[in-house]
């Protein structure tokens, strides 16, 4: 006797919703990313500037500190 599977899921919705999962996550991440710079540079800019150069920075060097991918 011959059968058939009918509970596969539909393949094209399961990638509609790992698309759609994907871009809810990448839009997260650049969310993140911005208020961790926005902490960082709020952060630095309270410091005086013989604090920044006790730590090796000019008042120059803090954009470029926020805005890095460095792991802080």
């Amino acid at each position: 006797m011959a059968t058939f599977d009918t509970t596969r899921t539909n393949y094209g919705s399961a990638t509609a919703a790992s698309r759609f999962s994907a871009a809810l996550n990448s839009v997260i991440a650049t969310v993140v990313a911005w208020n961790d710079a926005r902490v960082t540079r709020n952060a630095l800019s309270g410091l005086t500037d013989r604090e920044l150069e006790d730590i090796g920075l000019t008042r120059g060097d803090i954009d470029a500190v926020a805005d890095s991918n460095i792991i802080r």
